[in-house]
């Protein structure tokens, strides 16, 4: 979508010092600064920024890369909304190339953006100031809805009117038809002309984890039972429910500081929970819980806390929720609310305080599960003892894991009065759940890459923090002589770009790596800046061992060749010309750097 030269001028005003510093607080340590690091727990600082490079690498989690890699990670963008981010912040203006994907789609988002934009603040301009807003300022009051909440959640009223959007985008210029497609107004069904999705209510904007208005939650005000409570917006070219979380843009950073994320149900419930100091929290949009929130939420978090409201409806939601969470490789816990409680009561009643004791006391999801089963069904009697153990075993098999089935298992047959190896036996008979590999967006942790040799690791580094040595690795240096894959076709790449004159930068250079795998030995071996000990001769050193430890490995493939029986005395006596010469190559030293 952009070229070049856009990423290259926005890279080229993004030092990364600045840029990560305005996220973690950085400490200078000799040339480069460290930092606890903002993608794992940590005790002590293994996150490091290399100012001369522009690269970061962590060497706890192992991830690494440019000013680009450390927004999209933090912010958990794509690489178009990353450079968009940081030409903001740089006051640089963007070009999109032609052909950059579909002009007329793009077009038709940022016209919705714009319009979601200022409708929110037409919203916001009539619940604060106009006369027809007094319904919903009583109602916001009753409710004990904060001034402050109003502004940073940006609650808006929409006018009771059938035409108050319409007439609004007609004075503001915007197509109708466009307006139609961010699903704002409808088109009449048996006359000509358009009207009002939303009239007379409390309006939610739903944002996107950037802080784009996408879409409205709006609530009724009035106590007309025949009337929807809530009213959302379709989904449109920017906004799909089952993808958004309602306050994930305000809540992201506190869930990775808290380490786990909070579910609860609706907008009020979570603006309770961030006025009452419980900021890692975020709410299913529309929809039941889907495998992509869970998707999302495993981005940020290894663990979620379910705190639904207390009638059955809200219990059995928590319920439904499980099978996304184990396939997307969650942790689950459940805070029970007591009737008839949801977040945003109980929050009032007895504070945050309380409701943070409550979140950290939550129990292990089949904890709760059990317990439920066991309400629900009179344990005393052989039909309700059958019922909660075809109900555990249903859950707890979906779990693949031996040690939980067997915990549970144990609980399962204390509650129930009878053996283990009898609620084992049932468990058994349940159908196997086998979750689904996740290979998406999992990022290989250090330990998952097959290391290097330590003399290939050390002619990285040499070849990135010594450029003078270049020429004479091109003359020398051969990347076959290179065992490890990944080291192999980084030095390939480098000699390349090297010959052709196409090396612009570290970042740059980054980029047109193929796998993780290479990224995270790339930043590796440039995010350290400790001065190498006479690099000229270590650069020699290290291709000759390479190069011999080859020849080598070459000459006894050779010898199993000759080793093979019914070899033709004229084919043995090639290879051992071969092996021979392989011998001589291996005496001849290379030349030292500066010679020809």
């Amino acid at each position: 979508m952009f070229s070049d030269n856009n990423r290259e001028r926005v890279r080229a005003a993004s030092d990364i010092v600045d840029i990560v510093g305005s996220y973690v607080p950085l400490k200078k340590a000799g040339a480069s600064f460290v930092a606890l690091c903002p993608f794992h727990k940590e005790k002590s600082p293994s996150f490091h920024v290399n100012p001369h490079r522009q690269i970061f690498h962590c060497f706890g989690c192992g991830k690494g890369g440019d000013v680009f890699a450390f927004v999209m990670e933090y912010e958990s963008l794509d690489f178009p909304e990353a450079l968009r981010r940081l030409a903001d912040r740089a006051k640089i203006p963007l070009e999109q190339e032609r052909g950059g994907g579909d002009p007329q789609a793009r077009s038709l988002k940022e016209m919705l953006f714009s319009i979601h934009e200022h409708i929110t603040q037409r919203w916001q301009n009539a619940l604060a100031n106009e006369a027809s807003g007094q319904i919903a300022r009583d109602y916001l009051a009753k409710r004990g809805v904060a001034k402050e909440a109003v502004e940073l959640f940006r609650i808006g009223y929409a006018p009771d009117l059938w035409d108050d959007t319409v007439n609004w985008a007609k004075s503001k210029g915007h197509d109708l038809v466009t307006v139609e497609k961010g699903g704002l107004i409808l088109k009449r069904e048996n006359a000509d002309g358009y009207y009002d999705r939303f009239r007379g209510r409390l309006m939610f904007p739903i944002c996107d984890e950037q802080g784009r208005v996408i879409g409205f939650s709006g609530r009724i005000l009035t106590g007309d039972e025949k009337t929807a409570k809530y009213v959302n917006s379709p989904e449109t070219p920017i906004f799909i429910k089952s993808k958004v979380f309602f306050g994930l843009h305000k809540s992201k950073r506190p869930i990775l500081d808290a380490g786990y994320a909070i579910i609860c149900e609706g907008q009020l419930d979570l603006i309770a929970c961030f006025m009452g100091g419980v900021q890692n929290v975020v709410a299913p949009q529309g929809t039941a819980f889907t495998a992509d929130h869970a998707r999302i939420l495993k981005r940020y978090v290894e663990e979620v806390v379910l705190c639904f409201d207390s009638d059955n409806a809200g219990q059995n939601a928590a319920v439904r929720s499980l099978d996304h969470m184990l396939a997307a490789g969650l942790a689950v816990r459940v805070a029970t609310l007591p009737a008839p409680h949801d977040p945003d009561s109980f929050i009032k009643s007895f504070g945050g305080d309380a409701f943070k004791k409550l979140i950290e006391n939550a129990e292990g999801f089949f904890d709760y599960y059990l317990d439920r089963l066991c309400a629900l069904n009179p344990v005393s009697t052989d039909k309700g003892r059958l019922a909660v153990l075809r109900s555990m075993a249903d859950a707890v098999q979906k779990t693949n894991n031996r040690v939980l089935i067997d915990k549970y298992a144990q609980r399962t047959a204390l509650r129930l009065g009878v053996t283990p190896g009898a609620v084992w036996a049932e468990f058994r008979k349940a159908p196997h759940a086998r979750l689904v590999a996740r290979s998406d967006d999992t990022i290989d942790s250090p330990a998952q890459i097959q290391r290097p040799g330590s003399e290939e690791i050390w002619l990285l580094k040499l070849l990135f923090t010594h450029e003078d040595l270049l020429d004479w690795a091109v003359a020398h240096l051969l990347p076959e002589w290179i065992e490890h894959a990944a080291v192999r076709e980084i030095v390939s790449s480098r000699l390349q770009a090297h010959t052709s004159q196409s090396w612009v930068s570290a970042g740059s250079f980054l980029e047109t790596l193929a796998t993780q795998e290479q990224k995270q030995l790339m930043t590796e071996v440039t995010a350290a800046t400790e001065q190498l000990p006479n690099p000229a001769q270590q650069l020699m050193d290290v291709s000759m061992s390479l190069r011999n430890a080859h020849i080598e490995k070459q000459r006894a493939s050779l010898l199993l060749q000759l080793n093979q029986p019914g070899t033709p005395e004229e084919a043995r006596l090639g290879l051992t010309m071969q092996r021979e010469q392989l011998r001589v190559a291996k005496g001849h030293p290379l030349a030292a750097v500066g010679e020809a």
